[in-house]
């Protein structure tokens, strides 16, 4: 990424989108330096991050990734990992947020059901409420978000999709976006392509262009193109 600018303002939605391989999980991993840039600066509040720790720069982050990670342990565990000092209050209110604490309680153990390595005894949304739920409890000021549901039954998508809306709420934000149609409203969307930037602007100025975005998502809708 050449010469590339981008100022973010606190609260603003940076959508990240492109086909697969465009360079999308590069700049979240730069974002929480999981690796460094080697040119140019990424700053947080003016700071250039790289003097910062890793730890105290991730503690501004919170991620909820298509991969969901979940550890061996209890359901309440597992959320509370999203911050230590969490009350019991602040875990259920975001459990209730999430959409989870309704499923939960319907399990034997409730939030005692302790979870395999795999997190197998869940299914694929029950998984990603849970992180989502996880970082309602962390409380992010910036959040990433891998925003997508694949292989998941409609009402639980459904779910997702209002627990993700709720989570995003006045917050900054990067979403990695696999349907367009769920990032309209971004206030800045980055287009990748090939590892570049090729495009940036709001949805109706980047569909005014005419160009790679717009084409992105005309062929979306007729089905032709994966993100």
């Amino acid at each position: 990424m050449d010469d590339y600018n981008l100022d973010v303002q606190s609260g603003q939605m940076v959508a990240i989108v492109g086909p697969t391989g465009a360079g999308k999980t590069t700049v979240i991993n730069m974002l929480e330096r999981f690796y460094d840039v080697t040119g140019g600066s990424i700053r947080l509040w003016g700071k250039d991050t790289r003097d910062m720790t890793r730890e105290e720069l991730r503690s501004h982050f919170a991620m909820v990734l298509q991969d969901t990670w979940l550890f061996t342990g209890t359901i309440w565990d597992n959320l509370k990992y999203g911050r230590e000092d969490a009350t019991d209050e602040q875990i259920l209110n975001a459990a209730k947020a999430a959409h989870v604490d309704s499923f939960v309680r319907q399990l034997p153990d409730g939030y005692k059901t302790v979870l395999n390595e795999e997190a197998s005894n869940l299914s694929q949304g029950q998984r990603q409420l849970l992180t989502i739920a996880r970082a309602f409890v962390a409380d992010p000021e910036i959040l990433i978000l891998d925003e997508a549901t694949s292989s998941v039954d409609t009402r639980t998508e459904m779910h997702i999709q209002h627990a993700m809306e709720r989570l995003l709420k006045n917050r900054t934000s990067f979403v990695v976006a696999h349907r367009l149609s769920t990032i309209r409203d971004a206030d800045n969307i980055i287009v990748m392509n090939h590892g570049s930037i090729v495009e940036t602007g709001n949805h109706d100025a980047l569909m005014a262009k005419n160009g790679f975005y717009a084409d992105l998502y005309n062929s979306q809708f007729s089905g032709n193109v994966v993100l």
